[in-house]
C-alpha cells in the first residue's frame, strides 16, 4: 500500500511539473511576442493599450518608447501605465491613434478576432477604431483555423436585456452561458456563447451588434489585425492577412 501511494504521489509531482513547464514556456512565449512587438509600435507617439496576460509583459517595455501618452481599454491596464509613469488620457482628447496593441483570446489567418475573455472588449473594439495600425500579439496557442471553434464568444449585454439577448443567440445556432460574477468597465454583464459556426465574420459580428440589448460582441472583423507578432516554438514569426 506504501508503494502504491509513494508512486502516485510521484505521478502527481510529474503532473504538477509538466503543467508548470507548460505555464513557464507559454510565459516566455507571450514575453517574446510582446518584445517583438516593440519595432511597431511608435517612439514618443500617442498609443492604445489593450488587456490581458500578454499586454501585461509588453507594458513592463514600453518607457523604452518614450511615449507621449496613453489610451487604456480598461480600468486594470490604465493603473498599470500610471504605475510606470505613462500618462493615460481620455480618447475624447486625441483625434486618434499612431497604433493599438492588444492580445487575442484567438485569431485566424484572415486577423480577424475573437476577444473579450477579460470582459474588456467593447473598450478595446472603441480604442481600436481610432489606431492607424492595429498590432495583436500572441503566443501560438491562440492562432486557429476557425474563430469560436475551441474557446467561446464573449457579448456584452445590457443586464436588463440578457435573458431576450440569451434567446435570440440560440435562434442563431449558439449555446449562450451567463458569466456570474463578472460586471463590465461599462457595469454591463458578459454572455460567453458556444458552439457557434462563424464562416463569415464579418456578418456574424453585425447581426450580433444589431440585437437590441447588446453593447457589442468579442468578434473583431471589421476592426481586424494589421500585423499579427506570433511566438512560437522556432521563434517570432510576424503575419499578415490571407
Amino acid at each position: 500500500l506504501r508503494f502504491k501511494i509513494m508512486r502516485n504521489v510521484q505521478k502527481f509531482e510529474n503532473l504538477l511539473r509538466d503543467v508548470m513547464s507548460l505555464y513557464a514556456t507559454q510565459d516566455e512565449k507571450k514575453q517574446a511576442a510582446a518584445k517583438a512587438a516593440l519595432k511597431h509600435l511608435p517612439k514618443g507617439g500617442i498609443l492604445g493599450v489593450g488587456t490581458g496576460s500578454t499586454v501585461n509583459f509588453l507594458i513592463e517595455l514600453l518607457p523604452e518608447l518614450q511615449l507621449e501618452a496613453a489610451v487604456a481599454s480598461s480600468e486594470a491596464t490604465a493603473q498599470r501605465l500610471k504605475k510606470l509613469g505613462i500618462e493615460v488620457v481620455d480618447m475624447n482628447h486625441v483625434g486618434g491613434l499612431d497604433a493599438y496593441v492588444d492580445g487575442a483570446d484567438e485569431i485566424d489567418r484572415h486577423l480577424h478576432m475573437i476577444k473579450g475573455g477579460g470582459a474588456a472588449l467593447t473598450r478595446e473594439k472603441i480604442v481600436a477604431s481610432i489606431a492607424r495600425k492595429f498590432v495583436c500579439i500572441v503566443d501560438d496557442s491562440k492562432w486557429v483555423d476557425q474563430l469560436a471553434h475551441e474557446f467561446p464568444l464573449p457579448v456584452e449585454v445590457i443586464p436588463m436585456a440578457r435573458s431576450a439577448v440569451a434567446r435570440k443567440i440560440v435562434s442563431l445556432g449558439g449555446d449562450p452561458v451567463y458569466r456570474e460574477g463578472v460586471v463590465t468597465d461599462n457595469g454591463n454583464v458578459i454572455l460567453d456563447v458556444y458552439n457557434l459556426n462563424i464562416l463569415n465574420a464579418l456578418e456574424l459580428e453585425k447581426t450580433l451588434n444589431d440585437i437590441p440589448g447588446v453593447v457589442c460582441n468579442g468578434i473583431f472583423a471589421i476592426n481586424k489585425a494589421d500585423i499579427a507578432v506570433v511566438a512560437t516554438d522556432n521563434g517570432i514569426e510576424e503575419r499578415t492577412a490571407v
